[in-house]
């Protein structure tokens, strides 16, 4: 039998990574250990467990989440890996879905992510009680009926909830560590496995539920780190990643991202940056479609609205 390790990457958040030890204790599989990249010098205190858990500490006061997964995936024992986040609550058989589908794909596997309401968390939970309230995401695809199904845009990688055999990352070179702070370095191994021609996937079943917290999309909170890694993205592939951030970024006047030149951060966001693109209480997930939406709608209304000449006086 194959022997499956859970990477997680974490700093702050004690509570979701909490929920998701118990969720590990619940599977139908248990893991082989739990291997955490802890990206701040306090270890965590966590549940009992039946399995081994290791704290990696990774440092970096950026987020170098690349970084982390390297370091947890090269101390991992099992011959398959599975990554979630701090905030993806495994299904009982999320272990014993990828163990069967990773055993014999040479590739990596996505599965299924659904998002939950606020205080979905708070006190005695199951996952069955997320079944009626947990949300899918409007901007991605459901799984394939059955099985998996080859994804033909590497762009759709995400980093959330995906597993695949501990060669296969090997021989991918695992993640770029000069992307630090949020954005651009899924993206970017999703564009090095299409290159080295490791398949991507969907996969039946392996669902994780997403833990509600305030966030923010388009990341205005963000602006900084997501420029940086846009431009090394660029400088590495010819083209720039992240797009849809950084059109809404340009209509908010927080950007100049003008081809052929770098981009230029024109102000840091303020309150009415961070309000608009808030998300809020009732929302499980924020979403930048809907942003987009509002911000075209006011630049296209402000293109139509005539200019009154002040007469002089």
């Amino acid at each position: 039998m194959n022997k499956v390790s859970v990477i997680t990457l974490a700093r702050g958040r004690a509570e979701h990574l909490v929920n998701v030890v118990h969720g590990l204790n619940r599977q139908t599989m248990l893991p082989t250990e739990l291997i955490i990249g802890a990206m701040q010098d306090e270890p965590y205190h966590l549940p009992e467990t039946s399995f081994p858990v290791r704290q990696i500490h990774v440092a970096g006061e950026a987020l170098p989440l690349a970084a982390a997964r390297n370091a947890a995936a090269a101390s991992a024992t099992g011959d398959i890996l599975i990554f979630l986040d701090i905030d993806c609550i495994p299904s009982p058989d999320l272990v014993a879905d990828y163990a069967g589908h990773a055993s014999g794909f040479d590739g990596l596997l996505m599965g299924e992510v659904l998002y939950l309401p606020r205080a979905a968390t708070q006190g005695d939970w199951s996952c069955e009680g997320f079944e009626g309230i947990a949300e899918k995401h409007s901007d991605r695809r459901g799984p394939p009926s059955h099985g998996i199904e080859m994804c033909a845009d590497y762009r759709c990688f995400w980093s959330l909830n995906f597993a695949m055999q501990a060669r296969t990352f090997q021989r991918s070179g695992g993640f770029d560590e000069r992307y630090v702070g949020y954005g651009g370095e899924d993206t970017d191994y999703g564009k090095t496995l299409s290159m080295a021609g490791i398949a991507i996937a969907w996969a039946k079943g392996a669902r994780a539920y997403h833990q509600y917290h305030p966030h923010h999309m388009p990341p205005v909170h963000h602006v900084e780190s997501v420029v940086r890694n846009a431009q090394l993205f660029e400088a590495k592939w010819g083209y720039r990643t992240m797009g849809h951030w950084l059109h809404a970024f340009r209509l908010m006047d927080l950007i100049d991202d003008a081809p052929g030149r770098p981009i230029r951060i024109l102000r840091t966001p303020d309150q009415d940056d961070l309000a608009l693109t808030g998300q809020q209480s009732h929302q499980p997930y924020a979403n930048t479609a809907t942003i987009l939406r509002l911000l075209e709608a006011r630049q296209k209304q402000a293109a139509q609205t005539p200019t009154v000449a002040t007469a002089a006086a």
